[in-house]
């Protein structure tokens, strides 16, 4: 592994010349094998990655390059253009950061309020999952995040929060059901603490 921090002249020139131009590789003058390495150690951790373990993980010597990597990777996870969610979607929202709990509808000190839309696949579970930070829970955010990431003609099934009611005028079918009943937004809001936690613990 110590030669991993140096990338010979048959990767320069294909870096330069052939494949790495417009991903993230472009301009790299660390060797694939590593690039590789990072994505194994980013996608492996249970709890979410951060800079501080992957600097760790690949031995590199600037956190700074390891906080590079991370968003650079972070980013081409995310398929541009990707298609909305449908079917049985429920959606909920929840706040995250601060040490006070936040109050619906309302800001709070410290914390960002995140929306989630997750679908409900029955029997063969969760299926795809999309999150977004939010101004606040009025229907003048609420309805643009579910426009955004939901296809119209789905079913949103939600708590009865008023900031849900402009769904049936937007083409959506509303099932409204009480809010512990929100089990899959729920569980989406707990790991996604979770993996917070993990990511930025210690970095």
């Amino acid at each position: 592994m110590a030669n991993e921090s140096r990338a010979s002249p048959l990767h320069s020139m294909w870096s330069a010349n052939f494949g790495y131009r417009g991903t993230v590789l472009h301009s790299t003058r660390k060797p694939l094998r590593l690039w590789f390495r990072a994505m194994w150690h980013i996608t492996d951790q249970k709890y979410g990655a951060n800079a501080l373990g992957l600097q760790r993980a690949l031995n590199l010597g600037s956190y700074h390059t390891a906080w590079q990597w991370l968003q650079k990777l972070r980013r081409a996870m995310v398929r541009p253009g990707r298609d909305k969610l449908s079917g049985l979607v429920e959606v909920d929202e929840t706040y995250v950061g601060g040490k006070k709990p936040g109050k619906r509808g309302r800001g709070a000190e410290g914390k960002a309020l995140v929306g989630i839309a997750v679908e409900d696949k029955g029997e063969d579970g969760i299926g795809r999952i999309r999150l977004r930070h939010l101004e606040d829970a009025s229907s003048a955010s609420l309805t643009p995040f579910d426009k955004g990431v939901v296809r119209q003609g789905s079913t949103i099934r939600t708590d009865d929060w008023l900031g849900y009611n402009g769904l049936t005028e937007n083409d959506f079918r509303h099932v409204v059901i009480q809010s512990k009943d929100l089990k899959l937004a729920h569980l989406i809001a707990a790991l996604m603490k979770r993996w917070l936690l993990g990511t930025y613990q210690g970095a």
